[in-house]
């Protein structure tokens, strides 16, 4: 945990997959700076414009980035769109370790945007983004610390992202919102499934780890939910098919000719090599999406429950994503997204920090966590945070699951 001297022009940007509240980290960030007299210049899409940086193509104001005031924050922590916009842009792509950083070519986008900052006299980033963008950050510090040619730059990242998966803090600030509407979305869709005596298979988010899956399931009063942490070596969609039938058969004899089931995208990465999609984005992510193991394993279900029952029971599938990502967020996401947003003010004008990541503990206690502790030194990659099986939180979606023993309806 690096300290640095005093920030006097902060730029900040939003890098990534939206979530709700992303403006109420933005908003809470620049009213303490301006308030202090500190100015804060917000880059639009992400790192795109920084990282095509060149002496001769310099950033132009209102393009690629605004001077942030009060008035431009005020009144907009419950906005869906973000007011800085975002991009995928990766401008650490070629690098793996640390020696690339010594490359000029591999680090030819990471030098970009340092420059690219310095021409502009910014002296501190805030970046706000999930674990890949917090790599990013790790590599513009790094950078710092094996080249002796770039001027200062303090480095403060806060995390976001919807699947909760983010290792140093116990929730991200847009998580609850995104799972309380894919728990409507279950709940309407299971109201169907009741009235048509039929079932649904509903993929939802969650690249690495199951906590949406979960928690939606748990709030959307699912049938049953799979995700990568029930599931050791390759996922088997067949076996998988074989589970939901025996499932399916269970509810039938209870009278119950309906359910939902709940499936993570992540298990699309699990699959076997021949099945797994292979198609990926600017940061080397499998695109989960469009792999669709939610279709694979419903067409899977249904030739099965044609099989198995001689009266037909329809099986459908749908995809529960991007529309989670910005629609209103919760009262506890504002919070928890306002707390973050000041605490990266705090993190470098009260303590003078660098190289650290903004987390929260208790009630909304800050803390700052270096990034040596968030990166894995083997890989350089950012670590990720599973839930256990002996957890209590895995505990509590099985309990919730169907029971046959059940006596009362769901």
């Amino acid at each position: 945990m690096a300290e640095t001297r005093k920030a006097e022009r902060v730029g900040m940007l939003f890098s990534g997959g939206p979530a709700p509240a992303a403006n109420a980290v933005i908003s809470a960030a620049v009213m303490n700076f301006v308030n202090a007299g500190i100015e804060v210049y917000g880059f639009l899409d992400g790192y795109y414009h920084l990282a095509n940086w060149t002496p001769e193509d310099p950033l132009v104001e209102k393009k690629d980035y605004r001077r942030l005031t009060v008035d431009d924050v005020s009144g907009i922590r419950h906005d869906g769109a973000i007011i800085l916009r975002t991009s995928r842009a990766n401008p650490g792509k070629p690098v793996e370790s640390r020696e690339d950083l010594l490359d000029e070519e591999k680090s030819a986008g990471l030098l970009a945007v340092h420059r690219a900052l310095t021409s502009l006299d910014v002296d501190a980033l805030i970046s706000i983004g999930g674990d890949d963008t917090l790599k990013t950050a790790n590599y513009l510090y790094e950078l710092q610390q094996v080249r002796d040619d770039l001027e200062p730059l303090s480095l403060v990242h806060l995390p976001k992202t919807i699947d909760n998966d983010y290792y140093g803090i116990d929730w991200t600030f847009g998580f609850t919102s995104a799972a309380d509407f894919a728990a409507r979305e279950i709940r309407n869709l299971l109201a169907d499934a009741k009235s048509t005596s039929s079932w649904w298979i509903l993929e939802l988010m969650g690249r690495k780890a199951g906590w949406l899956t979960y928690a939606a399931g748990i709030a959307g009063n699912a049938t049953k939910m799979i995700s990568v942490e029930d599931v050791d070596g390759d996922f088997d969609l067949d076996a998988c098919a074989d589970e939901i039938v025996e499932l399916m058969t269970a509810r039938k004899d209870d009278g119950r000719c309906y359910g939902a089931v709940c499936i993570a995208e992540g298990l699309a990465d699990r699959l076997p090599e021949a099945q797994r999609p292979t198609e990926v984005d600017l940061h080397g992510n499998v695109r989960l999406g469009k792999a669709e193991v939610g279709r694979m394993l419903t067409e899977r279900v249904q030739k099965k429950a044609d099989a198995c029952f001689a009266d037909p029971m329809k099986v459908r599938n749908k995809q529960i994503g991007y529309e989670t990502r910005c629609n209103e967020p919760a009262a506890f996401d504002v919070l928890l997204g306002s707390q973050l947003g000041v605490g990266a003010f705090r993190a470098l004008v009260e303590e003078g920090l660098s190289g650290v990541m903004v987390s929260v503990e208790g009630q909304l206690a800050l803390k700052y966590i270096p990034f040596a502790e968030l990166i894995d030194p083997a890989t350089f990659r950012t670590r990720i945070r599973f839930i256990e099986r002996d957890s209590d939180f895995y505990k509590l979606a099985r309990s919730l699951e169907y029971q046959r023993q059940m006596a009362c309806d769901e």
